[in-house]
């Protein structure tokens, strides 16, 4: 049964504490990697094989497949595919940035210029349940931004195909191109490419913590969108929140991996108890049932606190990748909460709701890292470049205050490059110290 702890009589250490997969598999990602690099197809053949259980010949699943899949997708799914993909470009297109440009000053413009990233690679996991929804929300971002290629990979299943769901999501996003490869291997051809796989410059989406390592050590080579752990929802709630709800959505997130991380804190024991034994009813009937066990007795956690300013202030130390406020009047707490991923707000906001429709992202900072990262969003598909202008009288007027900015820094060739151009008899600074 998932843990009740009293907030007064328990560490902030032991309310942030999870337990996470201790295994060092650094060694064995930078072996694949190494090997991908070296090898190309031929490396991805073998692990494809070894790990994925199937020999594949062409990694690249043809368009007329893709288009294929989503015209012979259940209409009922397809149309919700289609109504979620609007949802999300309604949002993320909020989020396009312009550049800009000053020119205040005589003979000086200054700007910065928004261009897209040339290619991009997104992974979507195959593993234990198929993910269109991931599709949506990590290639629609980069289509909005204009990026002019994109490229995706996720692991084929033992028949050598990867799920129609996902390959209909991917024709609903506008993905350029899809491979069958998976795991670390897939992360290392998008690095390098291979003679099948191009090589992209940044690298996003979710995946086991072979992806996840894989993606760490081709961090500088690549872009990444971020390192990212399992799945975690924090709740807060209060005497006026309904047991079965909040159990059900709890699950929502511990279905998702054993190492997941379901936490609700309340200032009603009643609540607690309440939703203790309501997620024990449920459980027994949830298919995944071994999973989300595993999660609520390894990471599940009901704290206790006197009242919801508290549960606040413990929500910004966790930095939770969801929080809920199943509260009275949440937007009153949305200015309190500095650290979260993704905040729903009310009764009637589950979790569930920006995993597949709303339209914001579910790409999100996990492990407490959103105390310092945000969702994925249009920007990570972006790169800012500045300019500078400079007129030569403009130049001339600076000039000296630039060589003396350098020389305070010891610096003389950068003051030197500075005054080489102003021949105006008003500046005399000598060359030298």
């Amino acid at each position: 049964m998932i843990k009740i702890l009293d907030a007064e009589q328990t560490s902030l250490a032991e309310i942030l504490a999870r337990t996470e997969d201790q295994r060092d598999i650094s060694g064995i990602v930078s072996r694949i990697i190494e090997d991908v690099r070296q090898s190309g197809d031929e490396a991805l053949r073998r692990y494809t094989k070894e790990f994925d259980h199937t020999e594949i010949i062409a990694f690249e699943v043809p368009q007329s497949q893709i288009e294929t899949a989503y015209e012979t997708l259940d209409p009922v799914l397809r149309a919700v595919l289609e109504e979620a993909a609007e949802n999300i470009r309604a949002f993320h297109q909020r989020q396009v940035q312009n550049g800009f440009m000053i020119n205040e000053k005589p003979g000086i413009v200054l700007g910065q210029k928004v261009t897209p990233i040339e290619k991009v690679g997104i992974y979507i996991p195959g593993g234990t349940a198929p993910l269109p929804s991931t599709v949506l929300m990590d290639c629609i971002p980069a289509k909005i931004a204009g990026c002019p290629e994109i490229v995706m990979v996720s692991p084929p299943t033992c028949k050598g195909d990867i799920h129609p769901a996902i390959l209909a999501a991917a024709h609903i996003a506008g993905v350029n191109r899809v491979f069958r490869c998976g795991g670390a291997q897939a992360v290392a051809a998008l690095a390098y490419g291979t003679e099948a796989v191009p090589k992209v410059d940044k690298i996003v989406g979710p995946g086991n913590a072979f992806v996840a390592e894989a993606k760490r050590q081709v961090f500088g080579l690549v872009g990444i969108d971020m390192i990212a752990g399992p799945s975690d929802i924090l709740m807060i709630a209060d005497s006026g929140s309904t047991a079965k709800y909040v159990a059900a959505d709890l699950l929502s997130q511990a279905e998702h991996d054993p190492n997941a991380c379901a936490v609700l804190i309340t200032d009603s024991p009643s609540l607690a108890q309440a939703t203790a034994e309501e997620i024990e009813c449920q459980l027994a009937e949830l298919p995944r049932h071994e999973i989300a066990r595993a999660s609520i007795e390894t990471n599940g956690k009901i704290i206790l606190t006197r009242d919801i300013s508290e549960a606040v202030v413990i929500a910004n130390a966790l930095a939770p990748e969801h929080l809920e406020l199943c509260v009275n009047h949440p937007f009153d707490y949305l200015s309190q909460i500095k650290n979260a991923g993704s905040i729903f707000l009310g009764r009637s906001c589950p979790e569930a709701l920006g995993d597949y429709f709303a339209g914001t992202n579910h790409t999100l900072p996990t492990n407490g890292t959103a105390r310092f990262s945000s969702a994925l969003s249009v920007e990570d598909f972006v790169k800012k470049s500045q300019f500078i202008y400079y007129s030569r009288d403009a130049l001339t007027a600076a000039s000296g205050k630039i060589a003396a900015f350098a020389r305070q820094e010891l610096l003389e060739g950068h003051a030197r490059s500075a005054l080489i151009r102003d021949i105006s008899p008003a500046k005399t600074t000598p060359l030298s110290t």
